[in-house]
C-alpha cells in the first residue's frame, strides 16, 4: 500500500466503527495511532521535498528567464548593426529557453498544487490523530474501571468477604456471651476491686482483637 492509498484510507475512516468492530480495542487503538505517526512522517517528508523541488524550479527559471532576455538584448543589437543573420539566430536560442522555461512553470504549477494537497492532506490526518488519542485515554479509562469491577465482582462471589462477615459477626456473638456470663455471675456477689481488674483485662484483649479483625477486613476490601 503506497503512502497516498494509506492516506486517504486514514482520512476517510470512521474510528468509531473501527473500535466497534474490533475484538480488542486497546490493541486496536494503538496500532491505528502508530500507522498515523508514521503515515505523518512520511506525508511531511514528502512535503519537505516538494517544497525544495519548489526553490530549485524557482532558480532555474531565474536563470533561463534571464539567459532568455540576455538572447533577446543580443537579437536587437544585432538588428541595429544590420546583422539580421545573427539577430535570428539569437531569437532561436531565446526561443528555445523559452520552452524549457514554460515546461518548467508547468512543472512548477504541480508542484504547488501537490504542496497545497499535502498541506489539506496532513491538516486532517493530524485531526484524526488528535482524535484517535483522544479515544485512547477514553478506552483505557473504560478498561481499566472495567478490570477493577471484574476483580471486585471475583472477590463477592469467591466467599472472602461473606467469610469475614461471618467471623466477624461470631467475635460479636463471643463479646455478648462474655458480658452476659460476667453479669450472671455478679448477680448477688459483690465485685471486688480485683474481680474489676480481671475483667477490664479480658475486654481489653477480645477489643483489641476485634479491631485487629476490622483491620484485616479493611485490608482485603481496599486491595479489591
Amino acid at each position: 500500500m503506497t503512502i497516498f492509498s494509506r492516506l486517504t484510507d486514514i482520512v476517510q475512516s470512521n474510528i468509531n466503527a473501527l473500535l466497534d468492530k474490533a475484538e480488542d480495542p486497546e490493541k486496536m487503538i494503538r496500532l491505528m495511532i502508530q500507522e498515523m505517526e508514521d503515515t505523518l512522517v512520511e506525508v511531511r517528508s514528502t512535503a519537505v521535498k516538494a517544497i525544495a523541488d519548489k526553490k530549485e524550479i524557482h532558480k532555474r527559471l531565474e536563470k533561463l528567464d534571464g539567459a532568455a532576455l540576455d538572447w533577446q538584448e543580443k537579437a536587437e543589437y544585432a538588428l541595429r548593426k544590420d546583422r539580421e543573420d545573427l539577430a535570428k539566430g539569437a531569437l532561436i536560442a531565446k526561443n528555445k529557453l523559452s520552452e524549457q522555461a514554460a515546461a518548467l512553470r508547468q512543472e512548477l504549477s504541480g508542484v504547488d498544487q501537490a504542496i497545497e494537497k499535502y498541506n489539506g492532506d496532513l491538516g486532517q490526518l493530524q485531526s484524526k490523530l488528535d482524535e484517535a488519542k483522544g479515544k485512547k485515554k477514553g478506552i483505557e479509562i473504560r478498561m481499566n474501571t472495567a478490570k477493577k469491577r471484574v476483580k471486585i465482582r471475583q472477590t463477592l462471589h469467591d466467599g472472602r468477604v461473606d467469610d469475614a462477615m461471618e467471623r466477624y459477626s461470631g467475635l460479636e456473638r463471643r463479646i455478648d456471651e462474655l458480658e452476659a456470663d460476667a453479669e450472671v455471675y455478679d448477680l448477688g456477689k459483690t465485685r471486688t476491686l480485683d474481680d474489676e481488674f480481671s475483667e477490664l483485662a479480658a475486654e481489653s484483649a477480645i477489643v483489641d482483637e476485634l479491631a485487629q479483625m476490622k483491620a484485616e477486613l479493611a485490608k482485603k476490601q481496599g486491595k479489591s
